[in-house]
């Protein structure tokens, strides 16, 4: 028998019904979320969700250090840099190269003020310097019974030491060469501008239209649509930030845009194809949804120097 006058359910019933309901609500849109993410995830082999606010920090970070005092975007560079190495050296270490991390670190380290101090020349000669200095070091090591090896393999031990210093310290450091230069800072970040919209275009429609594989063996995710998608993004990118930030012609920012986008891509496949060597998924796990450091910037490698090239071509360096 009910206990409402006009014989509906109780009260306390109805409110337990109606909360049973919004559960079962959230609960649904709960599964409907993450087997959207899920989704997302084996399109593009990552979590987006979490992949896009870590890149926006990132991004924020950058853009701070750029715009307020170059200074600070020289100590955020030397951390990357030393990441980068830390990264790298641990992925080839487990491979079973030794090379010494500690050694690949400070190499990594001391490029960042030599380019931005002393320039092209600092940066040609500590970056010789930091492969010297990382040879020694696994030399050095050999007083130690547990780092002796055969003549092979320490070879392969120091040619993966200097490969360190050659692909992320010395490529990464064209950035801040780039931003040590006159109104450098501008180019820096209008590069970085090109070059994440590159990897949007490419993510966007290589998830809605990507069906043709671009390089199955090295990038099985990568598809020739997501290629596509990445040259447009990336020239009309490059068309604004030449007109708006670096006052440029358009057709600059066109050549900009579409040489930003090939580096991206090759730089993007490269990374891939030495993962897929060593084995491995990711770098790193230090970043939730992008892997480590080298896997959210192993498309700013290569262009970085490319950008630092074209600013030499139009402009001149000191």
């Amino acid at each position: 028998m009910s206990d409402a006058p006009d014989g509906s359910p109780p009260r306390k019933s109805r409110r337990a019904h109606n909360r049973a309901e919004f559960e079962a609500q959230v609960a649904d849109i709960e599964a409907q979320v993450r087997a959207t993410n899920a989704r997302i995830e084996a399109r593009t082999g990552r979590n987006l969700p979490l992949a896009i606010i870590i890149g926006l920090v990132l991004g924020f970070g950058f853009l701070f250090s750029l715009i307020v005092f170059k200074e600070i975007f020289m100590a955020f560079a030397t951390v990357l840099l030393v990441f980068l190495s830390l990264e790298l050296s641990s992925a080839l270490r487990s491979s079973g190269r030794d090379v010494p991390r500690v050694a690949s670190a400070i190499a990594g380290a001391a490029i960042v003020p030599a380019a931005f101090y002393w320039h092209g020349e600092g940066q040609l000669l500590v970056g010789l310097g930091g492969m010297a200095f990382v040879t020694v070091w696994r030399l050095v090591e050999l007083v130690r019974p547990s780092h002796r090896t055969t003549a092979i393999a320490l070879l392969r031990d120091i040619l993966a030491g200097i490969f360190i210093q050659a692909y992320v310290v010395f490529l990464g450091s064209f950035a801040v060469l780039l931003t040590g230069e006159t109104n450098g800072q501008w180019w820096t970040l209008g590069f970085l501008i090109v070059v994440i919209s590159t990897d949007v275009g490419a993510y966007a429609t290589g998830l809605v239209f990507g069906k043709h594989k671009m390089a199955p063996r090295i990038s099985p995710k990568k598809t020739w649509e997501g290629f596509a998608g990445s040259m447009t993004f990336a020239t009309i990118a490059g068309i604004l930030v030449s007109i708006f930030l670096l006052h440029e012609q358009w057709y600059f920012g066109f050549l900009f845009g579409l040489a930003l986008a090939i580096t991206a891509t090759i730089g993007d496949l490269t990374e891939s194809l030495i993962k897929r060597d060593l084995g491995i998924k990711d770098i790193s796990t230090w970043l939730p949804g992008h892997g480590g450091f080298l896997d959210r910037l192993d498309s700013v490698l290569p262009s970085a120097g490319v950008a630092f090239a074209l600013f030499v071509l139009f402009h001149g360096a000191r």
